[in-house]
């Protein structure tokens, strides 16, 4: 089966980038399942029921999340309706669920949202729990697993790929929005430390510039705002998984505006 993952969704221009590219591109790349994570999808922050209708529409099958997933307070009714879910290690009484589990071509996937500690909310320790939450889907049957790692330190990312690297089908890092140069397979686990961003890709992190450079210049803070218009990419980690769930070949796809997509082959460790 090919899974193809969208990291952070950044507004109004990265819906727009979705919907201009993302259905060809599952049917140019034989695309079974869509991960997309949410958490700045509505203005840069949070995510309305508009607009999860709106992605779902344009062909993301599930959707994860981060620091920012209860920015717009609608989501509260949203994880029982939507194939959405939230961090794990948020505290168990926080509304959702962080681990989504379907069937696919006849194997049961799971996708599991996990979030750093640094810079980040106060959550329980990510990589206590992971072993855990990993052990039960594997007495299971499980072995289809993929993990959306929403970190702001690479360390705390790389960290997960080496405790998890034979456990797991994949680890996609997000949150930073700015994408790494290290997508590669390492013992049948597909990484890459972050996908990247889908929205703005002129300013600030998908955002307008104005405030950040005014926050770096003066110490004083503002608004995050995202442009109407702007000069836009997408960015999707696309994977394939064998029947024992392992990684067999993946790749990056990128597109500028509507310039011809790039598609950048990982490296396989195990070759």
């Amino acid at each position: 089966m090919k899974v193809g993952f969208i990291g952070d969704i950044v507004g109004k221009p990265g819906r727009l980038m979705i919907k201009r590219h993302l259905k060809r591109l599952q049917q140019e790349h034989f695309i079974d399942f869509t991960i997309a994570n949410y958490e700045n999808a509505s203005h840069g922050f949070g995510l309305t029921q508009k607009n999860c209708e709106e992605l779902l529409g344009y062909g993301i099958d599930m959707m994860t999340g981060g620091n920012h997933s209860f920015d717009k307070k609608e989501i509260f009714n949203l994880f029982e309706d939507y194939p959405l879910i939230r961090p794990a290690n948020y505290p168990k009484e926080t509304p959702g669920e962080g681990l989504f589990r379907t069937t696919l071509l006849g194997n049961e996937i799971a996708v599991i949202n996990l979030m750093g500690h640094y810079t980040m909310p106060m959550v329980d320790n990510p990589f206590t729990m992971i072993r855990s939450i990993v052990a039960k889907l594997k007495e299971d049957g499980i072995r289809h697993i993929i993990i959306d790692m929403h970190a702001e330190a690479s360390s705390e990312k790389q960290a997960l790929l080496h405790m998890l690297k034979e456990d797991v089908s994949a680890i996609l890092g997000t949150h930073t929005h700015v994408a790494t140069d290290d997508l590669h397979i390492a013992e049948g686990c597909c990484y890459v430390t972050d996908v990247g961003l889908t929205g703005c890709r002129d300013g600030v992190i998908g955002m307008d510039s104005e405030v950040p450079v005014k926050r770096f210049l003066t110490g004083l803070g503002g608004h995050f705002d995202v442009p109407d218009k702007c000069k836009a990419i997408f960015q999707m980690v696309v994977f394939e998984l064998g029947e024992n769930g392992r990684c067999i070949d993946a790749e990056k796809i990128k597109i500028y505006d509507d310039y011809p997509k790039i598609v950048i082959k990982a490296w396989n460790e195990d070759l």
